[in-house]
């Protein structure tokens, strides 16, 4: 049977069940552990000070932010060592020059001579060394320079010069989403590693000790088997997982730690639909399973204490409602799905529905205890 306050709490509401969140952190940390490197996990997922006391053991444990409101929320809370992952805007630069006022070791990254010429020059004007970091383009996926970039002396030359450090390189191997098979993965990851340590070779050969190099993404680092050479491994959403990652084939449904809780609230007899009072204002609008092998709608459905039913998705989302439309050859009938009663709904990305929710309910490894965690907004 479900906790009493799953089955009472309003709806909908995100549940995390702590019990796989630990679970699936200890999985990891330990496996990058044993390759001789550290994770320095993306806190990204879930942006909670309350959920990162699990990834950050020490207020100096290295983590990766995704916005200047992580930065500071995270400094405020006492960790001291971040890495800010995404390309500088040259308005932001005095956000994160009061940050590093404060003590706290920011890391900058950037990718272009423009972005390299404001650091430089702010930093010049302001009396500030700014730590940075280059993003290495490993798999032609987004960002970052690809290793043979004369771009890459460049950025170096502008950096150091300037007064600031060029402290490392990062790379995100995220063409990994896009795989399908285990061996597909591993190369991935060797791709990643090999692309990072070929460009610290070149830098480090001109004479810029550029030290940390950074690599990862949730399916390359389950998979990486080498991780000689590389300083860090970076990760978010390995600490609940979601039905894109069951897809890549990283984790199982059973290892997927987040859910969002939802009341039954009416039936389409005719159409086969049920009602739910979770639409994509609690799920998402993200269909980030529907170029993969299995597509689930907008969420997988289960029943309280978390078992899958087969074949039933959510499969249409409005604002504040969504429908869960049985097959046709399906076991179940709408009479199946009282109003007044619940389902969990598995998300296809766990990054997105999170950032739905302003608070999270926990389920405590006992399961029954109750905890709150709450989620850092804005940019």
């Amino acid at each position: 049977m479900p906790a009493d306050w799953i089955t009472t709490l309003d709806t909908p509401f995100l549940l995390i069940e702590k019990s796989k969140y630990l679970r699936n952190i200890e999985r990891l940390y330990s496996r990058v552990d044993a390759l001789g490197s550290v994770v320095r996990p993306h806190l990204k997922t879930l942006r909670s000070i309350e959920a990162a006391r699990f990834l950050l053991k020490q207020n100096d444990s290295p983590a990766t932010v995704s916005t200047l409101a992580e930065a500071e929320a995270f400094a405020a809370a006492g960790y001291t060592n971040l890495l800010y992952a995404v390309g500088i805007a040259p308005h932001k630069l005095p956000r994160a020059a009061a940050l590093m006022a404060k003590g706290v070791n920011l890391h900058i990254l950037l990718d272009s001579e423009p972005q390299a010429t404001a650091v430089a020059e702010y930093g010049q004007a302001h009396g500030f060394a700014f730590s940075v970091f280059i993003e290495v383009d490993c798999d032609g996926h987004r960002g970052g320079l690809p290793t043979h970039s004369d771009e890459l002396l460049t950025l170096a030359r502008i950096i150091e010069a300037s007064g600031s450090s060029l402290t490392g390189l990062l790379a995100h191997a995220g063409e990994s989403y896009s795989c399908r098979t285990d061996e597909a993965i591993l190369a991935a990851a060797r791709a990643e590693c090999a692309a990072i340590k070929t460009a610290g070779e070149r830098l480090r050969t001109h004479g810029y000790a550029c030290p940390v190099l950074s690599v990862g993404a949730t399916p390359t680092a389950h998979f990486a088997d080498d991780l000689t050479g590389i300083s860090e491994v970076r990760a978010g959403v390995f600490t609940t997982f979601d039905l894109v990652m069951k897809n890549v084939g990283v984790c199982r449904l059973e290892d997927i730690a987040i859910s969002v809780v939802a009341t039954v609230i009416g039936h389409n007899r005719e159409k086969g639909w049920v009602f739910i009072d979770a639409g994509w204002m609690a799920l998402s609008r993200d269909r980030g399973t529907a170029s993969q092998n299995q597509d689930f709608g907008y969420g997988q459905v289960c029943c309280l204490r978390g078992d899958p039913y087969e074949n039933l998705l959510v499969t249409t989302t409005n604002q504040e409602h969504g429908i869960i439309a049985l097959p046709e050859a399906s076991a179940f009938t709408v009479d199946d799905f009282p109003v007044g009663s619940r389902v969990r709904i598995l998300p296809n990305h766990a990054c997105a529905t999170a950032a739905m929710h302003q608070q999270y309910q926990v389920l405590s490894e006992d399961g029954e205890g109750h905890e709150v965690w709450q989620r850092i907004v804005g940019w």
